[in-house]
């Protein structure tokens, strides 16, 4: 085999001669599998999962007329949901070898984001024995950024599938 560059010759010689670089080449392999979970639907999931598994803790769903701030924690409805959010995007985010199941679980995740948005809904809607208009918290919005995001993340799987299956009708 001739060599073009001389540098090229001198680390051609040197990977084949000595073992430490297969090492490092199996080290590379690992940092390789790592990179696959900084795909475009990853950072998707992972922006999801902060709106449902942490930014809940920070911003109240509403201000009762007290003047009290009522985050999530106070309703059991709420903490399964956003607890089956955050788990479902996490799950998902790790399952990225198999996109069809990443797909399904994004697409539960977007049901259990739609039922919970729904439950603040009906809630900010039905104030029972509640004389005083209560003032609604940044909390209350976070299913929908997480909806917006979780779209996102299927459009990615969707168009990494079909790029899958495109590449697969060409062999």
């Amino acid at each position: 085999m001739k060599y073009l560059r001389f540098d090229y010759a001198i680390i051609r010689i040197y990977f084949v001669s000595y073992p430490i670089f297969k090492k490092r080449n199996a080290i590379f392999a690992q940092q390789l599998h790592i990179a696959m979970l900084q795909r475009i639907q990853t950072v998707y999931l992972f922006i999801a999962f902060v709106f449902s598994g942490i930014l809940p803790f920070v911003f109240p769903l509403w201000t009762n007329p007290a003047g009290e701030k009522v985050f999530f924690m106070t309703n059991l409805v709420y903490v399964s949901l956003f607890g089956l959010s955050t788990t479902l995007s996490l799950i998902s985010i790790f399952s990225y070898k198999n996109r069809q199941n990443q797909f399904v679980m994004n697409r539960l995740n977007m049901i259990s984001n739609v039922i919970l948005l729904g439950l603040f809904v009906y809630r900010s809607l039905n104030l029972s024995g509640e004389t005083q208009v209560s003032e609604k918290g940044i909390g209350m919005f976070l299913p929908i950024v997480s909806i917006v995001f979780l779209v996102l993340a299927n459009k990615a799987i969707k168009k990494d599938e079909d790029l899958v299956k495109s590449v697969d009708r060409l062999r």
